[in-house]
């Protein structure tokens, strides 16, 4: 894990078209903003996290013949 240190209203810039900013540091909350194109998804950890939990639920559920539907 790469660790740099940055104040208020500084950015680290990732892959020429991804920019994070410090917008606030108010204790132990830090406020950023990112500046990314559209194509690109950003979630928070947690939710990013059971985003993947919900997708794993949904591909190990067996599919069902449509014939045993029509039963």
């Amino acid at each position: 894990m790469l660790v740099l240190t940055r104040k208020k209203n500084e950015s680290i810039v990732i892959n020429d078209n991804i920019e994070i900013t410090i917008v606030d540091v108010q204790g132990e909350q830090v406020r950023i903003g990112i500046n990314a194109p559209k194509s690109v998804s950003i979630y928070r950890k947690e939710i990013f996290l059971e985003i993947q939990a919900e997708n794993k639920k949904a591909a190990e559920i067996k599919s069902v013949d449509l014939k045993d539907l029509l039963k």
